[in-house]
């Protein structure tokens, strides 16, 4: 991966049979704000529900990942709908996390509670992969899931990621899983 990442970048747009992955949009705010402050969804999250300015300031840096380091989230769209479901792709947060994960993008993904269970994640993470494959060459990427998260942990291991280790962030057991 490129040291120096370029000073503006547009979200390119992936498509699965049932999802297109695009940039954030201001109108998506509404889903986002729903979507992070519903408890189910951040129940494994951090657990604390966000609020809609939460919501509208993490849009804003989904699209300061891409402009800083040629990378970062996706909208998660439901073809079908035109609904904006969820989050996914890739960020370099600069975790205070032992171990460090310097030189390591991390993957994350949430989707709304009311579309779990559909394969959505599996499909948009597919896509994301290989996306990451093409345009990020050969890299070692890292994923933060808490324990109890049965869900995510099984989607991370049919992805190909495993346990590197089980540390602590912000005092709420987690475990590492690498790829």
């Amino acid at each position: 991966m490129s040291e120096t990442a370029p000073s503006s970048q547009v979200v390119p747009e992936l498509e699965t049979e049932r999802l297109r992955l695009r940039g954030h949009r201001a109108e998506d705010h509404a889903a986002l704000a729903a979507i992070w402050a519903d408890p189910v969804v951040v129940r494994h999250i951090g657990g604390k529900p966000s609020t809609s300015q939460e919501a509208w300031m993490r849009l804003l840096r989904y699209h300061g990942l891409w402009c800083v380091l040629g990378y970062g989230y996706w909208a998660i769209e439901e073809k079908a709908s035109g609904r904006c479901i969820g989050d996914i792709g890739y960020a370099d947060f600069k975790r205070e996390i032992v171990p460090a994960l310097d030189g390591m993008p991390e993957l994350g993904w949430v989707l709304a509670s009311d579309v779990h269970g559909r394969g959505y994640a599996s499909e948009a993470l597919a896509a994301v992969l290989a996306w990451g494959q093409a345009h990020l060459g050969e890299h070692r990427a890292v994923c933060i899931i808490e324990p109890d998260n049965l869900a995510s942990l099984r989607l991370a291991e049919k992805a190909g990621f495993r346990l590197w280790q089980d540390t602590t962030y912000h005092g709420v057991p987690v475990q590492l899983l690498i790829r």
